[in-house]
């Protein structure tokens, strides 16, 4: 049975459902030796700053049960190496980029929106409010909803290009729903979520956190569930916002439940540094989980756990 795999988030068309997630395939060109990541739904870039920035102390990543810590720190090279030497690739390689921005100000997030609204080969612009607030004493935007607005409103005046414009969301918080309603009302055209949800691994040999940063984002098939409940709250509320779902997906199953929950589209992240070609593989297995069960195509099944 022919399964049509095309899927759409606002009016972002996507040849296949599986993107990657921000900051675990960098910007595509690692995983070209792979797989033709032209033919992935898109590329999700690494969060991308204005300045270059080295990022946190190390060790930063701890394995967990079922999961993955890391304590990154946004590392990058800054916003106009990026465009010259990534955007530029993934440009000439006919990938779909959706890029992703991240700013410790207000102000930045806004500047990089005006930076790069008219570069061209961007498919849309994921603005990662799940960072530290510098203005608001460290706060994480994401995690309150007058906070998160303000980023969206800040880049959508100064976005001035017509691809879609997502809020990455944070789990962090009690009501997700009431977050998703306020980029909603601020200018988003669709949310990503989950994000890492925040996590600590003691040395108990050292007797001290084991992560240079000390707290980091939890990853994996632990926050799949979380992450699910999460899809599937934001959709019960807001059935017409696109939502890319991402959290723990390892394989078609795991994707045809986020599908279900009411995700347009979903990313693949912490399964990719065991399994580089796991995005392409979750999208043949997702076929196989839909011809199985007499579908014709993943749009017949976003948001049925609803009905």
């Amino acid at each position: 049975m022919s399964v049509d795999l095309s899927t759409s988030l606002g009016s972002l068309h996507l040849k296949a459902p599986t993107l990657t997630a921000s900051g675990c395939a960098a910007a595509g060109r690692e995983l070209a030796q792979f797989g033709d990541v032209a033919t992935l739904g898109a590329v999700v870039t690494k969060s991308i700053m204005l300045q270059p920035r080295s990022g946190r102390a190390t060790p930063r990543m701890a394995e967990t049960p079922s999961g993955m810590l890391n304590s990154i720190g946004l590392q990058g090279p800054g916003v106009e190496a990026f465009i010259e030497k990534d955007l530029s690739w993934l440009s000439q390689n006919g990938v779909t980029t959706v890029v992703s921005i991240a700013g410790e100000t207000t102000a930045e997030f806004a500047e990089l929106a005006a930076r790069l609204s008219n570069v061209p080969g961007i498919a849309a612009l994921e603005v990662n409010i799940s960072c530290p607030n510098v203005e608001s004493r460290g706060q994480v935007f994401a995690c309150d909803p007058y906070a998160a607005a303000d980023v969206i409103a800040a880049v959508r005046r100064e976005w001035t290009s017509d691809a879609p414009v997502l809020a990455k969301l944070s789990p962090d918080v009690t009501d997700i729903v009431s977050i998703a309603h306020s980029v909603r009302e601020a200018g988003v055209d669709g949310v990503s979520m989950i994000n890492t949800l925040l996590g600590m691994v003691i040395d108990v040999d050292r007797m001290k956190p084991l992560l240079g940063g000390r707290t980091g984002g939890l990853s994996g098939p632990a926050i799949r569930p979380v992450a699910v409940r999460a899809v599937y709250q934001v959709h019960a509320a807001l059935p017409d916002l696109p939502i890319l779902g991402m959290g723990g997906i390892r394989t078609g199953h795991d994707a045809l439940e986020f599908f279900a929950a009411g995700a347009s589209a979903v990313s693949i992240g912490t399964v990719v540094f065991g399994d580089p070609r796991a995005p392409w593989r979750v999208a043949e297995e997702l076929s196989s989980e839909l011809a199985s069960r007499g579908y014709s195509a993943v749009r017949d099944v976003i948001g049925l756990a609803h009905r």
